[in-house]
């Protein structure tokens, strides 16, 4: 597939939002009547076969997918990401989508401003300047020190704190690991910590809950399959910006089907987040 085929990259990114928004949707569902842990290790049940048999259709297969230059980081992007799909999930029952959305909408920031000491990236004052006004924006959603101020819109931050993390972790081994073989970690090292803790809080579960959790696991491998073929048709900076759809998908769910609110201090906030975002992307496309 040719690299430079920027509109299709588009189209592909449009619908991998779309379909992680609905990934979360039932996600929100599913973990408000049943225990986070079994619902996320379900979900990495069928990531696992996915990557698996991916890998096993690459040149070389299994054995070449698996070699890593940095097997300890990779290793390491596999618990973390674990961690905060369990974190974020959490965050969905108790702050709803659209809040945590709203929050979680500031990692590029985060990117960014750890990009310097993980990285060792210059960033320059511009950046530092987004990034600060982003937090403003954050400021701004969580309204601290007033008496609306949920504490719990701090799991939503650390959400978007760890996934900024793994982030710049992805990034890291890049310059070594292709990406197959860092999906390929991503997967298999999440099923094998989710699995001890999803058994040992398993419950059954109703027969429409059986089948929420069907289409989860199939649309989650399908908005994956999305993100990986629109990383192969366009440059990661030109469809980048684009992921901030998720959050326009997200808050419709939200609004319509769970009847949350959209207030007036999330609606500026996010705006001021994604805005800030927004810039730090172009900075780093500028700059390459």
């Amino acid at each position: 597939m040719r690299r430079n085929d920027t509109r299709r990259g588009i189209i592909l990114m449009v619908a991998a939002t779309a379909i992680f928004a609905m990934q979360d949707g039932i996600s929100r569902h599913l973990a408000s009547g049943y225990n986070v842990w079994m619902v996320v290790t379900i979900r990495y049940w069928f990531l696992a076969l996915f990557v698996v048999a991916l890998a096993a259709r690459k040149p070389g297969g299994l054995r070449e997918t698996i070699r890593s230059g940095r097997p300890v980081l990779q290793v390491l992007r596999g618990f973390l990401l674990a961690g905060q799909i369990c974190v974020i999930v959490t965050s969905f029952t108790l702050l709803g989508l659209v809040e945590t959305h709203a929050v979680f909408a500031c990692y590029p920031l985060l990117v960014a401003a750890l990009s310097g000491p993980i990285l060792g990236e210059n960033v320059g004052w511009r950046r530092w300047a987004a990034i600060a006004i982003g937090f403003v924006g954050i400021l701004v959603i969580l309204q601290p020190g007033f008496s609306v101020f949920d504490p719990a819109a701090l799991v939503a931050l650390l959400a978007a704190a760890m996934f900024a993390v793994y982030g710049l972790l992805t990034r890291y081994v890049a310059r070594i690991d292709t990406p197959d073989t860092s999906f390929f970690y991503v997967g298999t090292v999440g099923v094998v910590l989710m699995t001890p803790l999803g058994l040992a809080n398993w419950e059954v579960m109703t027969l429409p809950d059986y089948g929420w959790m069907a289409v989860l696991t199939v649309i989650g491998a399908l908005g994956h399959w999305c993100l990986i073929k629109c990383y192969e048709a366009a440059e990661v900076s030109a469809v980048q910006p684009f992921a901030y759809l998720q959050l326009v998908w997200v808050s419709f769910i939200g609004v319509f089907v769970f009847a949350e609110t959209m207030s007036t201090n999330v609606i500026l906030g996010a705006c001021v987040v994604v805005t800030a975002g927004l810039f730090t992307l172009w900075r780093e496309r500028m700059k390459r």
